[in-house]
């Protein structure tokens, strides 16, 4: 077959022409290209008969054998002959087939950054332009505290300029020097046309040392040789880079300069002998500062700032928003999408959670008052001085409003004493704006989590409790049984001493145990089973403990109370919620309010819908409710089995939340839950429990009784009537 016909046939595919070129690496087979009896290298053919299309390798003017006259070449395969005296050696093969083949990636993108502007300038340019490029690294002096999720950064361990690119460049040598063709370095502060990048490279000749970017006089301008500006970034070519390498570190001893990219340059210029260069083969005007008619022509711009790029927009320089990068307010498209802005002085706030109209202001909301005000004075201070310097006086007015597109915003209007500087002082007012931003939000990788695993429900009751376990065994057939949820229900009857000893004569739980027998028999295939226990303390990490060894370690825990009204919207989240080791869920039921108290009318209450919403409470003061793993409380307790070796005591002061929270290392997820509704009950609260828990058994009972207006109206009701 003549090779012309094979070129012609197969042109659109040019990794077969590759193939070639693989056989003559492989000891199974090889093949060359003859030209009547004479035999050349595959290497030789392959370099002088032009098989690779674009390449300049041999003379471009002499052998003409790749054009017309090449009809009579044949291919010809050598057949493989193992030699039998020679000992069998194994044969290390690449892992990519790329890798045998030379073949390198195009472009290597290295950004230089700093700590300070590693989570702003450095994450913007990574969103920008990351995903256009084969590689991105960003290299800095030091590392924050921080990384930036998705980005690979490269720590120095040195924020001096000169001393990061002299770092950056030898790592890129070190590590990619074989691997890329060309290596672009630009600032975090540079805007980077990437299509029109990779175009460039995928245009120019690999087999050439290149300088190229935005060329700049040093400083004096008496040389004509050039350095390329860092800011708009540069090009270099890894033949150049190699060249280079040697002559790093005496470049980094013998040229002085206070400008990374005047150091680069000096040290290109006096070793090898090349200048910047801003045109190149095919004349590309690689980078431009004109943020006007030839923005859309240049490859890079820099500086990047939104108020020069502002002047570019329909509504010019007044469309800039403040602060500058921030997204703009939210505008809201009817009056119910207003929000509405809360009203603070230094020692009150006028929006209550609880619908008072003043409330006193304390805990998170004095400590943001506080800081905001520290920092408009500090604010005013670096922007006015020397001219003048500002002492607070009091804060006039506040206003505040969380915008969830920004963050929250703050207006200060702020009696301030303005000193100058012959020491003449005047009290005036100003009124300042401030925005704390959302500026850390990461989103968390999860674990891959399904809605279909089941669901072991743990009901512990006792003799008190035991009334209300009508209503949860109908609520619990109809949502699950009915449906045929995953679903599987335990009950742990708690006995008190007294009644254990009675129970062969007058069992307190035989009610129940009839509910449940009646279920069973009206569901065949359903079995719910039973646990018993006798103590005095119904401690929830006792009674876990119990139940923990009773199920397998892979089990998922619903641990409920008597009041739970179980549906399949919860069971849902409560399995994505629940991830074995990595994260349990506390859910934060809504509890109703009194409808003795909301309802004191029997015929306003007797109107109301079931249906329509409820009034109630999230109840953050109850823990009672968790969804977890048994793996993942066993390895709890096993932690914290070395803290009540000498204090039986500690386990009565503690629940599963707290356990959780102290020894687990897992993320604890805490969430108000709307398909967990309660109805209004008054718990009893038991002293032998630790104080905290107690304590906000108390609070729960207190705050689950009505809203303030509520309570208001019902004294105000009682006080008419006794009057009259």
């Amino acid at each position: 077959m003549r090779l012309s016909s094979f070129l012609a046939v197969f042109r659109p595919a040019f990794p077969l022409i590759l193939g070639l070129s693989l056989g003559c690496s492989l000891s199974l087979l090889m093949v060359s290209w003859t030209q009547g009896d004479t035999f050349d290298s595959c290497g030789d053919e392959l370099g002088n008969r032009g098989l690779f299309l674009g390449s300049n390798s041999g003379d471009p003017h002499g052998d003409q054998r790749g054009g017309p006259g090449n009809e009579d070449f044949q291919p010809r395969i050598i057949p493989y002959h193992k030699d039998p005296n020679k000992p069998h050696k194994k044969v290390l093969r690449t892992r990519y087939i790329h890798t045998e083949l030379g073949i390198r990636e195009r472009l290597l993108v290295g950004v230089l950054t700093s700590r300070a502007t590693l989570n702003t300038l450095a994450v913007a340019v990574n969103r920008t332009v990351a995903h256009h490029f084969h590689r991105t690294f960003f290299f800095t002096g030091l590392r924050s505290s921080k990384v930036p999720h998705g980005m690979t950064v490269v720590a120095h361990g040195d924020d001096r300029p000169v001393w990061l690119m002299y770092e950056t460049v030898r790592y890129l040598h070190q590590h990619y020097g074989l691997d890329y063709d060309w290596f672009f370095l630009a600032q975090d502060d540079t805007y980077m046309q990437a299509e029109r990048l990779a175009e460039l490279v995928g245009h120019l000749s690999m087999g050439q040392d290149l300088y190229m970017g935005r060329s700049e006089e040093f400083i004096g301008g008496e040389e004509r040789a050039r350095y390329c500006h860092g800011g708009y970034g540069y090009l270099l070519s890894r033949s150049l880079l190699a060249r280079l390498q040697p002559h790093l570190d005496t470049c980094r001893n013998d040229i002085l300069s206070v400008r990374p990219d005047e150091w680069l340059g000096r040290c290109i210029i006096d070793y090898l002998g090349l200048s910047c260069v801003e045109v190149h083969q095919v004349k590309h005007t690689l980078f431009n500062n004109d943020y006007h008619a030839q923005f859309k022509n240049a490859f890079t711009v820099h500086p990047v700032q939104i108020n020069n790029l502002s002047e570019l927009t329909p509504e010019g320089k007044v469309g800039a928003i403040w602060p500058i990068g921030v997204n703009p307010s939210f505008m809201p498209k009817t009056r119910f999408e207003v929000i509405n802005w809360e009203y603070f002085t230094e020692e009150h706030i006028y929006s209550c959670s609880d619908n008072a109209p003043k409330c006193e202001l304390h805990g998170a909301n004095w400590a943001d008052v506080s800081a905001v005000l520290e920092t408009a004075v500090k604010h005013l201070n670096e922007h006015y001085q020397p001219q003048l310097r500002f002492k607070k006086r009091h804060l006039l007015n506040g206003y505040r409003r969380f915008d969830p597109t920004r963050g929250m915003e703050y207006v200060l209007d702020l009696a301030l004493e303005a000193f100058t500087q012959k020491g003449h002082s005047q009290v005036i007012a100003k009124r300042v704006s401030l925005l704390r931003p959302l500026s850390t939000i990461e989103i968390i990788p999860m674990p891959y989590v399904t809605e279909a695993t089941q669901v072991q429900v743990i009901l512990p009751v006792t003799a008190r409790e035991q009334d209300f376990v009508g209503n949860f065994l109908d609520m619990y057939a109809m949502n699950t049984l009915d449906t045929h949820d995953n679903v599987l229900l335990t009950f742990l009857f708690v006995y008190n001493p007294f009644d254990a000893q009675r129970v062969s004569q007058s069992d307190v739980f035989a009610g129940i145990k009839a509910m449940i027998g009646e279920v069973e028999k009206r569901y065949g295939d359903v079995r719910i089973p039973w646990i018993s226990v006798k103590t005095e303390v119904p401690s929830q990490v006792k009674l876990m403990d119990i139940i923990s060894k009773k199920h397998p370690v892979d089990t998922l825990f619903f641990l409920a109370s008597v009041w739970t009204e179980v549906n399949a919207d919860f069971l849902n989240r409560c399995r994505m919620n629940a991830i074995s080791n990595w994260q349990v869920f506390f859910p934060t039921h809504f509890q109703e309010f009194s409808q003795t108290i909301l309802y004191r009318d029997q015929q306003t209450m007797a109107s109301f819908p079931a249906e329509a919403l409820r009034d109630g409470r999230f109840d953050r003061h109850v823990f009672e409710e968790a969804c977890f793993y048994n793996t993942d409380y066993m390895a709890s307790r096993t932690k914290m089995a070395a803290d009540i070796l000498d204090n039986d005591e500690l386990l009565e002061s503690m629940d599963v939340y707290e356990i959780f929270v102290r020894y687990s290392g897992l993320h604890v997820f805490r969430a108000v839950e709307p398909a967990l509704v309660q109805k209004y009950v008054r718990r009893a609260c038991n002293p032998r429990f630790s104080e905290d828990i107690y304590h906000r058994c108390v609070l729960s009972n207190l705050e689950g009784l009505a809203s303030r207006s509520h309570l208001a109206m019902a004294l105000f009701e009682q006080e008419q009537a006794n009057s009259t």
